[in-house]
This record gives C-alpha cells, structure tokens and sequence, in this order.
C-alpha cells in the first residue's frame, strides 16, 4: 500500500549531522533530471553540514566538497550518451563498510542502484530509493523483446529491498503500486524560481527566433524518441509558430530531418536556460512516460502557459484550463487545437503565464530536500532498537 508524504511519520528535524551515502546510476557531464535532483540534494547537505560520499559511473573527483568514487560502466546501447554503471557488490560493499553510511540514498536504481540496495540490506544500513525513471516505459517505446518485463522485475527487485521508495508524483506512486512496491512515500522536485522567473525574458532571442512575430513553441528536453517529438512536425510546418527545441540527444539527427522549419538551440544551462524557457509563448512536452517532468515546472515558474499529455508526472503540475491544457498521449490532433487557441487568444496566455508563476512559486528546493532528510532520519530511527 502506498504512502503519500503527509502520512509518512516523519521525525522533527535537529542538527545532528548524517553520514550519507549517494548511489547514482547518472551524474556529470550528463545532464538529465536525475543528475540534477541529485546536485541539488548534494548542495542542499553541503550547506547542513553532512557527510556524504557519491558512487557513479561518471562525474569529477568531488561535488560539492564531496568525493564521487567511480564505479565501472557501459555505454548504453540505446542511448550512447548514457552511461550504466556496472559494479560488484564486492566492491559495493567495500565502500560501505569503509564509508560507515548512517543511509543509502539510491537515485533512480536499476543495475548499479539494484546492487547497491541489496549490499545496504545485507549490511544493515537504512536505504531509501528514489524512483525518478519509468525503465518499462522506456523499454515500451523503443519496442525491445523483453524489454518491458525485464524493466518491470529489475523495478520491483530494487524497490521492494529499500527501506523506503520516494516518488515525485501521485501517477508514479501508482506505477509503483502496479508492480508491488510497498513503503513508498511522495518527494516531489523543487525549482528555482530566481533562475527560471518570467523577468528573464530576452528580448533580442525572440526577435532572433520569431522576427514576423511567430508564436514562439518551445521543448526542452532530451532529444530521444521516448520524448515523442515526433508529435511536433505539424507544428513545425506550421508558419504562424516557430517551435523551439533546447537538449541534445540521440535522436537530434532524425528531429532535424522531421522539423526542418524548427530551430536547435542545443544543451542550455544557468540562465541562458532560464531565458530560454523565459522567451516562450507556450511550453509543449510531449512524452508520455515522465515520472515528475522537471522541464513542465521550469516552464511554468517561467511564467508560460504549458501544453503536456494527460499522463504522468504533468497530472499533478499542470491545472487544465489554468495554467495550460492537457491533451490525449499521442494525440497530435488536439495538442495542436491547444496550441492554436493559445496562438489566437494572447490575453489567455498572459493569463494562463500569471497563473503558472503563482501555481510554483512556493515550490523551493530547501523546503522539498529538508522533507528527504526527514525520510532519512525516520528511517534510520525505524532501523534501531526501541
């Protein structure tokens, strides 16, 4: 049975420093809302003064002030830009009881997260897992023989062994729910509502972008095909919109054969990002296996008016009709009437975006990384003798 976070019986939080360890199956140069969930709460300990020590595939040295240990890894084959750690639990093993952590934390854990949950288990150290990436949804779409089945089991192996599993949304609690993860609880994202704030508007880039006053359509995202972007080639040939694609990924290629009228803006970081974003008319997501979608609440505390299948993570981000609409998955029919009435009607746009700015202004990454220590601190206590 699932949890939500105002049932989770959470400690009172004190100043007694943790000693905590990270398991990461992505972290940098990679650039994802794994690795970034995962620098925030790097920070967000610096600045309380724990302990922490990271284990990854890839990264630098430190993070931080901390040190990221590296474990061994393989290109993955379906998306070569992402790297899968591949470690023993031997070695695994070695670090934890020279690390003496007080908790694991595991981000998104499939091979290297499922390893490192079963060595915590097996040395009596708290683990708490984050569910961050729909693994059978990934497999789905890119139509592996298998490949769902296996994501499902690999899931469920690696959750069901944490002492706690933290989702980001109400739609991933019920996934998890679906594949007999139990003790789960809901940690959603922070954002930053300096950097991604509707100020940040650039005026010049959309005179750049739209200079016979286009709507301007924008993405920001892996470009992957599990992303479904596909779904934008209407759009694209559209000439009364100039849609905008921000990320990278293996699938560029192909998207910039398919959206020839499109503009790359490639990989954007910091606050040519946060311009970006800023510069919309409308933010469009199309995939339609987003556990959380990080992108949706940047666009939204961007001040712009957000356009996302009714699935997923945007379920519990989006208001439809408020601050965006929702469209069938897959229905490039009625993601283009949205888009269209938002074209034609600029008033409910500027109103939508105000309603956006409002709906996360309050979703700071302090409050949101404060509740996961409490979930460390309340596991660690369940943990000891009474």
């Amino acid at each position: 049975m699932s949890i939500s976070l105002d049932r989770v019986p959470l400690v009172a939080a004190n100043s007694e420093p943790l000693r905590v360890l990270i398991v990461t199956e992505s972290f940098l140069p990679q650039v994802n809302g794994v690795t970034n969930s995962v620098r925030r709460v790097l920070e967000h300990l610096a600045v309380d003064g724990h302990t922490v020590e990271v284990v990854a595939p890839t990264g630098p040295s430190e993070y931080a002030g901390f040190p990221v240990t590296r474990t061994r890894g393989a290109t993955f084959w379906v998306y070569k830009d992402f790297r899968v750690g591949l470690e023993t639990r031997r070695k695994l093993r070695a670090v934890m009881r020279r690390f003496s952590p007080d908790v694991v934390h595991v981000a998104s854990p499939a091979l290297l997260g499922r390893q490192a949950v079963l060595v915590a288990k097996e040395l009596g150290i708290p683990s708490v897992a984050i569910y961050q990436t729909d693994l059978v949804g990934f497999w789905d779409k890119y139509k592996a023989v298998g490949g769902p089945q296996a994501a499902a089991m690999l899931t469920r192996q690696a959750h069901s062994a944490a002492d706690r599993t933290l989702a980001p949304s109400s739609s991933a609690l019920t996934q998890l729910e679906g594949l007999g993860v139990q003790r789960t609880g809901l940690w959603p994202r922070g954002v930053d509502v300096e950097l991604f704030h509707p100020s940040r508007v650039d005026h010049d880039l959309r005179a750049q972008l739209a200079p016979n006053g286009e709507t301007i359509v924008g993405y920001v995202g892996r470009l992957a095909q599990e992303k479904e972007l596909h779904l934008l080639a209407a759009l694209a040939h559209n000439p009364a919109y100039k849609v905008v694609l921000v990320g990278g990924g293996p699938q560029e290629k192909e998207l910039r054969q398919l959206l020839p009228n499109a503009t790359f803006l490639g990989v954007l970081q910091g606050e040519e990002l946060g311009a970006a974003y800023a510069s919309l008319d409308v933010f469009v997501h199309t995939g339609s296996h987003e556990t959380f979608c990080q992108a949706v609440q940047e666009a939204l505390a961007s001040g712009v008016p957000v356009v996302a299948p009714r699935s997923g993570g945007p379920l519990d981000l989006v208001a439809d009709g408020v601050t965006g609409f929702f469209y069938e998955p897959g229905c490039r029919d009625e993601l283009g009437s949205h888009v269209a009435l938002l074209h034609n009607d600029p008033q409910l746009r500027l109103r939508m975006g105000r309603e956006a700015r409002k709906s996360v202004a309050h979703k700071s990454w302090g409050a949101v990384n404060a509740a996961l220590v409490d979930h460390y601190r309340d596991v660690i206590r369940s943990r000891r003798p009474r």
